[in-house]
């Protein structure tokens, strides 16, 4: 479990045939969704998919980089 600020780097490929998530570093994570990249389904399955991750709520964590892009920053609060 995170405590305090965090930066981290996402990398998303989205339409997947399997959900995965796969740590790179402390802060890099690689990412694959099933959900397109439209009406901001994808983006909002990252930040579910790294709140099961990290053990901390989705509430905490927002996308400030990165919205329309499969490089994303996330920071936890």
């Amino acid at each position: 479990m995170y405590d305090g600020l965090m930066h981290i780097k996402v990398r998303v490929k989205t339409g997947a045939k399997n959900e995965s998530i796969k740590k790179v570093s402390d802060d890099h994570y690689e990412i694959s969704v099933r959900e397109k990249p439209e009406a901001n389904m994808a983006n909002k399955r990252v930040l579910a998919l790294m709140s099961r991750a990290l053990k901390i709520p989705a509430a905490r964590i927002r996308m400030t980089k990165g919205h329309h892009s499969p490089s994303k920053i996330l920071e936890t609060s």
